[in-house]
């Protein structure tokens, strides 16, 4: 338990933008890569990773100020605080289970690999706090840390399916060769995405439609379609809604604020595919070396490296689809029949609720926001489902709670199915519930490996 308590407390100090460098480098030099390639290709892609974070927060703090303002303007309150995926991640990481949830994945990883049941090897190891966060909500409702733990690794064995079936579309749409994401607020929705995109194929106009970021480019001009000018657009659309009532009190403020909205998520639509593409040149080598020593070794087996999904949300559909939904979930908060939850710290996490979507979409924007809507309707039930034991599990993971907060809840990962799938079968049913879960995982792994190629294509794939 030492070591476990000792390996969880490195993790939580080196944190995701050095523990993936580190790991990154092992790994590349276990490939045959020089030791020289290998420690440049991991510091760059731990500097892109700084890049890609500080860009987020400063959508993050953009986003934050419209939440507030709005708030303010309206007088909207409701007793399900939004904490935001870190503080999700806290718990996670905070609980019993959060303990073994390295160890465990690892171990069920490499199981999958030797049995060739997966192509993904999940290097992303700060982003296991997804199969934690299952795992303590089981925990939390059950009070057998067992199953806590064994949650945990399903969850992870699940994950790995949906990087696994989601990877050939990513390598082809963001072109990523050799990577795969087993990220858990990303892959979750894919399953529900699919139909609503075929569903969305058979609505004459609408199937149509040319609306990613090219297509939308070529209709406005290089001007207006350009996603810089889309960022400072949408910026400035959303800082009128936030703003608004200020003009009346102060106008010269008011305009400030919404010209600096604009010009800071103008930013970020050029910034963070800067950083996506610095990334890729840290990436590049490792997946050469990667290929080769399978080529040498095994010519028949392929292996993807599992990544976070903040590689893919440089993507100008990603970012412009992921504003567009900011104040259409505002509204929803409002409008939704029985919803306790108001969205304000988890804003800024919408393009890794989305990015999966764009393989599917072909990155057609309007589909983007159609698909977002409705998983945007639906997580709000599940957190607001969610909620009470999330606020139970915080307790005891010795997590700070915010003044005068009854409940507490996330997009990431408290919108997304899979943990409230756990909590109710776990809950419930206990280990029963798990082994139904198992079962069912299984059956759906066995018929996607019996047809992967249409399953793929299903996914976004066209290869």
């Amino acid at each position: 338990m030492d070591f476990l308590t000792g390996l969880k407390a490195l993790i939580d100090t080196l944190g995701s933008t050095v523990l993936l460098p580190v790991f990154i480098f092992i790994f590349a030099v276990a490939l045959g890569t020089k030791v020289g390639r290998a420690f440049r290709s991991a510091v760059i892609i731990g500097v892109a990773f700084i890049g890609i974070n500080l860009v987020i927060g400063l959508l993050w703090g953009a986003l934050t100020g419209v939440s507030q303002a709005i708030v303010t303007n309206t007088g909207i309150t409701r007793d399900i605080v939004d904490v935001g995926w870190p503080s999700a991640a806290a718990i996670a990481f905070g609980s019993d289970v959060g303990l073994w949830v390295i160890p465990v994945a690892l171990l069920v990883n490499v199981i999958l690999l030797v049995v060739r049941a997966t192509k993904t090897l999940n290097v992303d190891i700060w982003n296991f706090w997804h199969f934690a966060f299952a795992g303590s909500l089981v925990y939390a409702a059950t009070g057998d840390l067992a199953l806590g733990i064994a949650s945990s690794a399903v969850a992870a064995a699940l994950m790995l399916f949906f990087a696994d079936w989601t990877a050939p579309a990513v390598q082809e749409f963001y072109n990523l060769p050799g990577i795969s994401i087993p990220h858990g607020t990303s892959t979750a929705y894919v399953a529900f995405a699919i139909p609503i995109n075929l569903l969305l194929d058979k609505i004459p106009g609408l199937k149509d439609l040319d609306a990613d970021s090219e297509g939308i480019e070529k209709a406005l001009g290089p001007t207006f379609g350009d996603p810089m000018v889309m960022g400072l657009v949408i910026g400035v659309v959303l800082g009128l809604i936030a703003y608004f009532g200020q003009f009346a009190t102060d106008a010269l403020t008011a305009t400030a604020n919404i010209l600096l909205l604009g010009v800071q998520l103008a930013a970020v639509m050029v910034l963070l595919p800067r950083m996506v593409s610095i990334l890729m040149e840290g990436l590049i080598p490792i997946s050469e070396s990667a290929r080769e020593f399978m080529q040498k070794r095994a010519s028949d087996r392929e292996v993807y490296i599992g990544l976070d999904s903040a590689i893919l949300i440089g993507h100008p559909s990603v970012i412009s689809a992921s504003l567009i939904l900011v104040p259409i979930a505002i509204l929803l908060s409002v409008i939704l029949p029985g919803n306790r939850m108001l969205l304000f710290a988890d804003l800024a996490i919408f393009p890794f609720v989305i990015a999966l979507t764009g393989p599917i979409t072909k990155g057609n924007i309007v589909r983007m926001v159609i698909i977002g809507t409705l998983i945007i309707i639906v997580g709000f039930y599940i957190g607001n489902a969610m909620a009470p034991l999330m606020t139970e599990a915080a307790a005891a993971a010795g997590f700070e709670m915010p003044a005068d907060a009854a409940l507490i809840s996330s997009v990431g990962d408290g919108f997304i199915w899979i943990p409230w799938v756990f909590m109710v079968l776990g809950g419930a049913l206990k280990w029963i519930g798990l082994a139904i879960f198992t079962v069912v995982m299984a059956v759906f792994w066995y018929f996607y490996k019996k047809n992967s190629k249409a399953w793929e294509m299903a996914a976004g794939a066209t290869k």
